[in-house]
C-alpha cells in the first residue's frame, strides 16, 4: 500500500475528513521530516511507514479534543503533535517550543516550506519561555512525567486553560505523583496500524 493509501485509510479509521491539499501537505511533511532525520536525528524511526503510523496518525488521533484558538506544543521535537495538528486544523494557532536548537531549525525550515501560516517554531526551554499571553491549551507527546509537564509550564497556561498530555500506557503511578493539577479525563486512543496503547490525559489547575 502506498503511504497516500495508508495515510488516507488511517485518516477514515480515525473519522477524519480531510481535503486532498492538507493529505499532500500531511505526506509532504513526512518527506520533510524523513530527509532531516538522516541528518539531525529528529526521531529514532526511520522508516517513512513506520513515521506515519507512529507520528502522524498517532498525533491527529488527538485532534477531536483539540479546540480552536491557541496551542502550545512543548518539546515538539520534531513537529509532533504540532505540525500535524496545525496542517488538519489550518484555524489552529499553534506554538512549537523546543528546546534543541537543531530541531527547532527543522521546525522553522518546515514552517516556511509547508507555508505554515498557522505555525510559530520557538527555540527555548519550557520554564525559559515567555510569551506575549498564556496560552488556553498545551499540548506534550513524550516530554516528560506529568508532574514536571505541570511544573514546567505552568506559568504558561491561562486561567481556565487545560493541559493535554499524550501518554502510552495509562498512566497510573504519574497521575499519583501530581501536584497542582488534577485530572479530567483520561481518553484512550485508538491509532491505526500502532499496536500499542496509546491515551491522552486532560489536566485543570487543581
Amino acid at each position: 500500500m502506498s503511504l497516500r493509501a495508508e495515510l488516507e485509510a488511517g485518516l477514515a479509521r480515525l473519522g477524519l475528513s480531510l481535503d486532498a491539499p492538507r493529505v499532500e501537505a500531511l505526506l509532504a511533511y513526512l518527506d520533510l521530516m524523513a530527509k532531516w532525520n538522516r541528518v539531525y536525528n529528529l526521531t529514532a524511526i526511520a522508516d517513512p511507514q513506520r513515521m506515519l503510523s507512529h507520528h502522524l496518525l498517532d498525533s491527529l488521533a488527538v485532534l477531536p479534543h483539540i479546540d480552536a484558538g491557541r496551542l502550545l506544543d512543548v518539546g515538539s521535537g520534531a513537529g509532533l503533535p504540532g505540525i500535524p495538528l496545525a496542517l488538519a486544523r489550518p484555524e489552529l494557532e499553534v506554538t512549537l517550543l523546543e528546546a534543541s536548537q537543531k530541531k527547532a531549525a527543522f521546525l522553522q525550515q518546515a514552517a516556511i516550506e509547508l507555508k505554515l501560516d498557522n505555525v510559530e517554531a520557538v527555540h527555548a526551554r519550557a520554564e525559559d519561555y515567555r510569551p506575549r499571553s498564556p496560552f488556553p491549551r498545551i499540548i506534550s507527546r513524550a516530554f516528560s512525567e506529568l508532574a514536571d509537564f505541570v511544573r514546567l509550564t505552568a506559568h504558561l497556561l491561562a486561567e481556565g486553560g487545560r493541559w493535554l498530555a499524550m501518554k502510552g500506557l495509562y498512566p497510573q503511578a504519574e497521575i499519583g505523583r501530581l501536584e497542582g493539577a488534577r485530572v479530567i479525563e483520561v481518553v484512550r486512543l485508538a491509532v491505526p496500524g500502532l499496536d500499542a496503547e496509546r491515551h491522552l490525559v486532560i489536566l485543570e489547575r487543581a
